[in-house]
C-alpha cells in the first residue's frame, strides 16, 4: 500500500503538470510542431539509457534508487515556476526540464517495475497491476482538471509546483517501507555490456515476450500522439483551459473501468483474446475524435478508447512479470520498454507535423490508419492468439 499510494499521488501531480507543457509551449509559440517536441525530448532518454539502466538496477537497492530519483525530479520541475516568477521562462528550458526529467524516470520507472514481484506473491500480481492501474486511472481523472483549473485561476507555475510537492510524498512513502528491494547478490558479476547483453538475449529468446513488445511499441506510438490531438481539437473548438483537462478527466474514468474490470477479463478470457480485442476496439473507436461535436464528445470517445488501455496493461505486464526470474528483472524490462517506447518520439512528432500541415482531419485519418494495421499484425501473430491462459514460473534464475 505504501509503494501504491506513493506512486498514486506522484501521478497525480504528473498529470496536473503534463498537461500544462503543451499548453505553455503552445502559448508561448503557437506551434503544435513545437509543443509535440517537448513530449518527444522526455522519451529520448529512455532510448539512450535504458539498457544499461536494467543493468544497473540489477545490482543497486531498487528503492534508494526510487526515492533519489523522485527528490531529483521535484527539484528540477520546480526551476519551471521559479523561471516564471522571474519572467524568464523560455522554450528551451522548458526542453531541457523535459530531457533531465526524461532521464530520471529512465531510473525511477525500470526500478518500479523490478521492486513490484517483492512486495506481492506471484500469484496476486494480476489484482496487484489492476490495483495500480485503478489508482494511476484515478489520478488520470483529478490530475488533468485540477491541474489546468490551476493554470487558469491559480496561476500557470502552481501545477509544476503541486507536481513537485509529490515526488516529495512519494519520496516519504517510498522511505517508510522496509521490505528490501536490493536484488540477490551474484556470485560473480560480469561487466556491464555482458549484463545488458544476458538480458536481450534472454527477451529476444522468448519469443512471446518479444512480440509484445513490439505490440506495445506500436500501441505507444499511438497514444503518445493522442494528447496533443485532443488539446488542438478542443481549441478548435472554442475549448478553454480548463474544459481541455476535462476532456483528459473524461478519459479517465473509461481509464479507471477499464482497471476495475482488468483483473476479471484476465480471468474469463484467453491472453490472445484480450490482447487483439482491446486493440481492435480501441482502433474501431480512433476515428470517432473526427465527428466529436464538441469538447465533452471527445471526452466520451477518449474514455471509450482509455477503458481498454489498462485491460491490456493488467494482462501483458502480470503474464510478462510472472515470466522473468527476479534477477533478470531490470534488464528484460529495460530492454522491453526500450523496444516498447522506442517509436513514442516518433509519434508526438508525427503528430506535431502533421496537426501544422495537413489539420485535426486528416491526423484523425492518418492515425487511424495506423491503429488498423497495428489490429491486423496482432491478430496475425499466432504466438499472441495461442499464449496459454496463464503464463509459466521462471525456472531459471541468474548464476
Amino acid at each position: 500500500m505504501l509503494l501504491w499510494g506513493g506512486q498514486v499521488v506522484t501521478t497525480l501531480g504528473a498529470q496536473a503538470s503534463s498537461i500544462i507543457y503543451p499548453l505553455l509551449i503552445l502559448a508561448l509559440t503557437a506551434s503544435p510542431a513545437q509543443a509535440s517536441l517537448a513530449t518527444a525530448l522526455r522519451i529520448v532518454p529512455y532510448l539512450l539509457l535504458s539498457l544499461p539502466v536494467g543493468a544497473l538496477i540489477d545490482r543497486w537497492d531498487r528503492r534508494r534508487v526510487m526515492i533519489v530519483c523522485h527528490v531529483a525530479r521535484g527539484v528540477v520541475i520546480v526551476t519551471l515556476p521559479l523561471a516564471m516568477a522571474f519572467d524568464a521562462l523560455t522554450v528551451a528550458h522548458i526542453y531541457l526540464v523535459a530531457v533531465v526529467e526524461g532521464a530520471l524516470h529512465v531510473f525511477f520507472n525500470i526500478a518500479e517495475t523490478a521492486a513490484l514481484p517483492r512486495v506481492v506473491e506471484r500469484a496476486e500480481l494480476p489484482q496487484a497491476t489492476a490495483q495500480n492501474q485503478a489508482g494511476f486511472a484515478a489520478a488520470g481523472v483529478v490530475g488533468p482538471a485540477l491541474g489546468t483549473w490551476l493554470y487558469q485561476v491559480a496561476g500557470k507555475g502552481v501545477p509544476f509546483v503541486v507536481d513537485a510537492f509529490t515526488h516529495l510524498l512519494g519520496a516519504l512513502a517510498l522511505w517508510r517501507m522496509r521490505t528490501s528491494f536490493t536484488p540477490a547478490p551474484a556470485v560473480k558479476r560480469p561487466d556491464l555490456r555482458a549484463e545488458v547483453i544476458e538480458g536481450l538475449r534472454w527477451l529476444w529468446n522468448h519469443r512471446l515476450i518479444r512480440d509484445m513488445a513490439l505490440i506495445t511499441c506500436g500501441l505507444n506510438f499511438l497514444s503518445t500522439a493522442t494528447p496533443l490531438l485532443l488539446i488542438v481539437l478542443a481549441k478548435e473548438q472554442g475549448a478553454s483551459e480548463a474544459q481541455i483537462g476535462l476532456v483528459f478527466s473524461i478519459g479517465g474514468l473509461g481509464a479507471i473501468l477499464g482497471a476495475i474490470v482488468g483483473g476479471q477479463i484476465q480471468r474469463r478470457f484467453s491472453f490472445g483474446q484480450v490482447i487483439i480485442g482491446t486493440i481492435a476496439l480501441q482502433a474501431l473507436l480512433f476515428p470517432f475524435y473526427a465527428l466529436a461535436p464538441g469538447p465533452v464528445w471527445l471526452g466520451v470517445v477518449y474514455a471509450g478508447i482509455m477503458f481498454f488501455g489498462p485491460v491490456f496493461n493488467v494482462v501483458q505486464f502480470s503474464y510478462r512479470i510472472s515470466m522473468i526470474p527476479d534477477g533478470l528483472q531490470g534488464r528484460v524490462n529495460s530492454g522491453f520498454r526500450l523496444i516498447c517506447f522506442s517509436m513514442n518520439p516518433v509519434g508526438a512528432a508525427l503528430c506535431g507535423l502533421t496537426l501544422e500541415w495537413w489539420g485535426t482531419t486528416a491526423t484523425v485519418a492518418v492515425f487511424s490508419a495506423f491503429y488498423l494495421a497495428l489490429t491486423v499484425a496482432t491478430w496475425m501473430d499466432d504466438v499472441v492468439r495461442r499464449a496459454p491462459r496463464h503464463a509459466q514460473a521462471p525456472v531459471v534464475e541468474v548464476k
